[in-house]
């Protein structure tokens, strides 16, 4: 939750939860489900807080949703007692500095290859001396009323994820999990078969030995880590959790749309006259 402890929680929500940051349950290898929101209709950003995620990540890398209207989804999911991360498009320590500003609680940083790439992820999130981003009072600030809060804040409850979604980030994934200030990772799938020449095979028995090979990293390194489960497949989600995967994502806004429409479409239709 936001270090703002006059937060007003909205109706059903209870002030217990500030009490289980996402930052606590990923250091305690809790399970935790998220969803990545791709529409930038606060709406959206609403109803799926409401519906009882952890975490929500406002897609940058893989969306046309803006730096304004990524602020605004913040700010709804924040609001509804879930905490807002913003994939990004890169891992670029000024756009870090943007999302983290508008009230972010944490990134998930894309194709992050090795060591170095990691502690630059982590150095963009927190200001000096552990890290070095830049300082602004912008909405996280409380735009000026609450830099010191905010600080305390960001130093016990900023989130890094790593997307390791590269066979060289497979290669160096120890010293990628061991940098001080990564939180978890989760696993690229589509990026990781296309690095090893095998795109989207995904019954390839080297791509499968490479993620078997994350995940038992993961879990000798006490590190939460998971996949996306684009399609909403609960049978996956849990079959993931049984293998010891933590920090899952299930589904993303357009396609539980477009799967809720079909599906229901083609229900309202069976045995109905021509």
């Amino acid at each position: 939750m936001p270090y703002n402890s006059r937060l007003t929680f909205p109706t059903g929500l209870s002030r217990q939860m500030a009490l289980h940051t996402l930052k606590q349950k990923l250091a305690g290898n809790h399970l935790t489900i998220g969803s990545w929101i791709t529409l930038a209709h606060p709406a959206i950003a609403e109803i799926m807080s409401r519906a009882g995620f952890d975490w929500l990540a406002v897609d940058l890398e893989h969306s046309v949703i803006t730096i304004r209207e990524a602020e605004e989804l913040i700010r709804v999911i924040a609001l509804h007692g879930v905490a807002p991360l913003v994939r990004l498009t890169s891992n670029n320590a000024d756009l870090i500095k943007r999302v983290m500003d508008a009230g972010a609680h944490g990134v998930i940083v894309p194709m992050v290859n090795s060591r170095a790439g990691a502690a630059r992820a982590v150095a963009s999130v927190y200001y000096p001396p552990r890290g070095s981003r830049g300082v602004g009072l912008a909405r996280a600030q409380g735009y000026g009323t609450a830099f010191a809060d905010y600080r305390a804040w960001l130093d016990k409850e900023a989130v890094v994820i790593v997307q390791v979604e590269h066979i060289a980030a497979v290669e160096d994934l120890e010293a990628i999990l061991d940098t001080p200030g990564v939180d978890g990772y989760i696993i690229g799938p589509y990026d990781l078969s296309a690095s090893m020449g095998i795109p989207g095979e995904f019954d390839d028995p080297r791509l499968k030995q490479a993620i078997e090979r994350i995940r038992t990293t993961g879990i000798a390194k006490a590190k939460p880590g998971g996949l996306h489960v684009v399609e909403p497949d609960a049978a996956q989600v849990r079959e993931h959790v049984a293998r010891g995967f933590r920090f899952l994502a299930y589904s993303l806004d357009t396609r539980m749309l477009d799967t809720t429409c079909r599906s229901g479409l083609a229900e309202c239709r069976r045995g109905a006259p021509e």
